[in-house]
């Protein structure tokens, strides 16, 4: 089982390029094939490993150079490896007790990874099961630590005030999902409009925060991106950081996907106030090309961040009395039971080095300015966004739609025309997603829907920049022949 199913890993790597993006499948044949009954008796070894090649031919190529969608990046075989021996052995990373080696991994590329990112060599936190919980986990502990009296024992609706969370228009979805799951509501998340490069902005938070105290309610923590899902856009932290000290705020970063850029010489600038939060979240699953499910909570304060993580039993009482041997992250985060998520992490930095890693980011960084350059010089396209990381947002005008628009007369005429671009461009992308050459996602800004790709990729050349827009222009093409045939 070992020889063959290293052979499909290896086989897998030197053929994900060969791929289409997309399987060319149906959902109807996928189910005949793998909704069976339960098996009773063992199956033969050889039956198993078609069944496997069967799930690789039937999967969406992540690794792929031209898969663009969303914010999933390639594993690597030193994270693919990595899994599997974390998986043979098998700890639940509860605390150094359980897992002593496993622990002290965890706390030390913690620590990396703040290190990393220029937030806090001596960070404290955990690794999560991706920035979802990062967020939630963040959000949790902020409240506890501004909550004016005992949420744990009294609960939330003895609160005297709402308490308010400060985001932009272009928060990730995870952040209001939070505050619902915390019961705060999502009427405590304020959102902020944001500036015509899609970055908050910090005067308007300054305003309502002023506002929401002067109308009885509890500015409470503010969340800023370190490169927004939508365009990668990366707030003014130093800005916002200012405003949250200023007001008491906890300052949370969900840098989810972006923090990784500043591990980038040329980019650190652009993340100054990172080091201002109280709390970071990261995904090295996104950006640090280690396999799902990997995300990470980040924090300064260790007394903070263990206050609402008060945990009592008998089966997690803690009786050694040594610091590194009492140690457990049940008190940093809501899971008990926890794999091994953090050898992936180790063995890809000491396998690759983070300079090569730094490099890989930076490269993808120039794919997507790449990227804007040629849309930029077609007329057929329009950069919807400024590419201010890996993120590159953009639609097809076709000749005839752009003259229209130009010579609209009225405002009804040109919302007709600008929702027939929206359904144009929608529709591009659908059969695009489908047709397995590449594939690319979409956000929507300013009620404009946009192509968008996320490079994250060390594999993406220029080539697989330019197929990609290619097959953008001759999709459109083929739609435009089905209408008028």
């Amino acid at each position: 089982m070992a020889e063959k199913l290293v052979f499909l890993s290896d086989e897998y790597f030197r053929t994900v390029t060969d791929r289409p993006v997309f399987p060319q499948i149906t959902g109807e044949t996928i189910a005949q094939r793998f909704d069976t009954s339960l098996p009773v008796e063992a199956e033969p070894l050889e039956s198993l490993i078609d069944d496997c090649r069967a799930i690789i031919d039937g999967s969406r190529h992540n690794g792929h150079p031209r898969f663009f969608g969303y914010v999933a990046s390639p594993s690597t075989p030193a994270g693919g490896f990595a899994d599997l021996l974390a998986s043979t052995l098998n700890p639940s990373v509860t605390s150094w007790r359980s897992a002593p080696a496993p622990a002290q991994v965890e706390r030390t590329v913690v620590r990396w990874l703040g290190s990393l990112i220029g937030y806090d060599d001596n960070a404290v936190g955990l690794l999560t099961s991706g920035g979802s919980m990062a967020n939630l986990t963040a959000l949790l502990i902020a409240h506890r630590a501004k909550a004016e009296h005992a949420v744990a024992q009294e609960g939330i609706a003895n609160g005297a005030e709402r308490m308010m969370i400060y985001v932009s228009a272009q928060v990730h979805m995870s952040i209001p999902k939070a505050a619902d799951v915390l019961g705060l509501g999502q009427k405590s998340v304020r959102i902020i409009p944001s500036d015509d490069r899609f970055c908050f902005n910090a005067i308007a938070l300054d305003e309502a925060s002023k506002t929401d105290q002067r109308n009885n309610l509890k500015p409470f923590c503010v969340v800023a991106s370190a490169g927004t899902a939508a365009s990668g856009a990366v707030d003014p932290l130093a800005e916002i950081g200012d405003v949250a000290r200023r007001h008491g705020l906890w300052f949370h970063i969900d840098g989810a996907y972006g923090a990784p850029a500043a591990m980038v010489k040329e980019c650190k600038p652009r993340f100054a106030g990172l080091e201002l939060a109280d709390s970071v979240s990261l995904d090295p699953h996104k950006w640090l090309y280690t396999p799902v499910d990997c995300g990470c909570l980040l924090l300064r304060d260790a007394a903070a961040a263990r206050k609402p993580f008060v945990a009592e039993g008998e089966y997690v009482k803690v009786h050694e009395t040594a610091e590194l041997e009492s140690f457990a992250f049940w008190d940093y985060g809501i899971e008990l039971s926890r794999r091994f998520r953090a050898l992936k992490i180790w063995l890809t930095l000491k396998f690759y080095g983070a300079r090569r890693i730094a490099e890989a980011i930076a490269e993808d960084m120039e794919m997507a300015k790449y990227m804007a350059q040629q849309i930029e010089a077609d007329p057929e396209f329009e950069l919807l966004a400024p590419v201010q990381l890996s993120i590159c947002c953009f639609r097809y005008v076709p000749a005839s739609l752009s003259d229209q628009m130009k010579s609209a007369n009225n405002h009804e005429e040109r919302e007709n025309l600008h929702a027939e671009l929206n359904r144009l461009n929608e529709r591009i992308m659908h059969r695009m997603q489908r047709g397995g050459r590449a594939y690319l996602s979409n956000a929507m800004l300013c009620d404009t829907f946009a192509l968008r790709a996320c490079i994250i990729n060390f594999r993406t050349t220029r080539a697989d920049i330019d197929i990609t827009l290619e097959t953008v222009r001759q999709t459109a093409r083929e739609l435009e022949a089905e209408e008028n045939s």
